[in-house]
């Protein structure tokens, strides 16, 4: 279903119940799985894989050049999961030679103006509100929500189900399941709402909250505070992964709490 005033390469791989609107260009090196909608106006460029039942909204341009000038025409891509959501004027750039890629995970809602830089990886079941800038090498894990006008500084890592509140500029690390905010950016509380709809259950909410108490609460240094945690917590999948996303972070982890 290829509207005749849109433009298609012939060489691209449209999957055949692709739906294309009026004034779309999709280029050469492009892949659209089946059951897609591509809205008016919406640019794919070489590079782009895009999956199944995807949406993709008015002026959306996907898999342009990465803005990055050390970027020397590399054969890269931008690749898009199943079931995901672009709004309105999002821009998702293609990797450079770093990763070779930049990836939007499955069942992912990116709404209107959002930027995706080159080299992002970006997990599954996210939500990224109006006007989120991602910048280059960022790592986003699973089930993140990103309010609006939230800017997140190249190499930082967001952990799984965090959530940052709008406007928020992230400068370091923010580790899963927790909620970040103020100036500069810090620990206030965990996402218990988030986690309960996703089915965690209390005793996996309490023993994130205790984890998180002894190494955002009690003010000790990072490096006691873990040690403190993996002797005082019996070894679960919660608790390993957020000793291992702090022990492996590069740029160091956001500030405790405040109580401001």
């Amino acid at each position: 279903m290829i509207q005749p005033l849109a433009y298609i390469h012939p060489q691209a791989k449209i999957a055949d119940n692709v739906v294309i609107e009026p004034f779309v260009t999709i280029h050469k090196n492009v892949e659209i799985g089946e059951g897609t909608w591509i809205g008016p106006n919406v640019t794919i460029m070489d590079g782009a894989r895009i999956g199944k039942n995807c949406r993709i909204f008015p002026g959306a341009v996907i898999s342009a050049i990465p803005q990055d000038l050390k970027f020397a025409g590399e054969d890269t891509t931008a690749e898009i999961g199943d079931n995901t959501t672009i709004r309105e004027c999002v821009t998702i750039n293609r990797g450079t030679k770093d990763k070779w890629k930049t990836v939007v995970g499955n069942n992912c809602l990116i709404q209107a103006y959002c930027h995706i830089a080159h080299d992002c990886f970006i997990g599954n079941n996210c939500i990224f509100s109006n006007s989120t800038t991602l910048a280059g090498h960022i790592t986003i894990g699973d089930y993140v929500v990103l309010a609006g006008l939230v800017a997140i500084h190249q190499f930082c890592k967001v952990g799984s189900h965090a959530f940052i509140t709008g406007g928020s500029l992230v400068r370091k690390d923010v580790p899963p399941y927790v909620k970040a905010a103020r100036e500069p950016l810090s620990y206030v509380g965990i996402n218990s709402v988030g986690l309960r709809r996703r089915g965690f259950t209390s005793e996996q909410i309490n023993e994130i909250q205790d984890i998180y108490r002894t190494l955002f609460v009690k003010k000790y240094n990072i490096t006691t505070a873990l040690d403190i945690i993996e002797a005082e917590h019996q070894p679960t999948e919660i608790r390993d992964e957020i000793l291992d996303f702090i022990r492996n972070s590069n740029r160091g982890i956001m500030k405790g709490f405040t109580g401001a």
